[in-house]
């Protein structure tokens, strides 16, 4: 096998990094995984702050969001009755057309019967007279029904309205309340919203992205936790001390082999709430 030929340059930098350098270099690398690590705890912190402001809320946005979508569809409903009404009025207007031709065809008939010849064109006219007549009444009928349609449609859109404006009321109590608790709470979340965006800025995109997915999938939104009585704060499954010590050196980011979550130890988690309190 051929030996690797070392230039002189090379050996020349190899022998001018000395341990101390080494040491320094090492040093240098452990500061920035510290920093990040308490960066994403700074994160975890402010967000956990943001989801209290968001509980305060309670369930005020989704009761504002369902009452809305309940008013748009009430608002469709009576549209529809409304169109219903409409449409039935021009089928009345067309029955009662119908029932005036056909009283034309009567009057014009018994003019016909005057000057009849014979029995046989009197009776073929009289039953023209008589079906003109069944027409009538069909017409007739058919005009009843359709005032009884439009009264029982008119009380559906009486219903339907009353209930529209209470839930109208019901809305604007539900964003009076909102709106107060937003007031009240306002200042504090956009300070924290400001200092989430500070902190993203000091992480690296990866570990931002594998910080939100976490948060997203855990349903108390905790992605980084601190190691409580030998165990994972998040899902509480035990860390061997092995996995403790590593987290303690602040190395490397180490995340719980059970639930995904990125773990912290003490001294990173005070750090990170002074950092907060400054």
């Amino acid at each position: 096998m051929a030996k690797k030929v070392t230039s002189k340059k090379e050996t020349q930098q190899e022998s001018t990094v000395t341990p101390e350098m080494q040491a320094y270099r090492q040093l240098d690398v452990d500061v920035a995984v510290e920093k990040r690590l308490v960066a994403l705890y700074t994160l975890q912190l402010v967000d956990s702050e943001i989801d209290k402001i968001k509980i305060i809320r309670g369930e005020l946005p989704q009761a504002i969001e369902d009452l809305e979508d309940e008013i748009a569809g009430l608002e469709t409903r009576i549209s529809n009755f409304n169109n219903d009404i409409e449409a039935t009025n021009q089928k009345m207007a067309a029955e009662k057309n119908e029932i005036a031709e056909h009283n034309e065809m009567i009057k014009k008939y018994e003019k016909q019967q005057d000057n009849v010849r014979n029995n046989r064109e009197f009776e073929a006219i009289n039953k023209e007279i008589e079906y003109k007549n069944l027409q009538i009444q069909l017409c007739e009928r058919h005009l009843k029904e359709a005032k009884a349609h439009i009264s029982e449609v008119e009380q559906h859109i009486k219903a339907a309205e009353l209930l529209l404006e209470n839930r109208h009321k019901d809305l604007d109590v539900k964003k009076a309340e909102l709106d107060d608790i937003i007031k009240e709470t306002e200042k504090d979340e956009n300070r924290l919203m400001e200092k989430s965006h500070e902190q993203e800025q000091f992480i690296e995109p990866r570990y931002l992205t594998a910080y939100k997915r976490i948060r997203n999938a855990a349903r108390n939104g905790l992605a980084v936790v601190t190691i409580d009585r030998d165990a994972c704060g998040g899902c509480f499954s035990k860390i061997p001390p092995q996995r403790q010590t590593e987290i303690k050196m602040h190395k490397k980011v180490i995340v719980c082999e059970h639930c995904g979550r990125i773990l912290v130890d003490d001294d990173i988690a005070e750090k990170a709430q002074a950092g907060i309190q400054k």
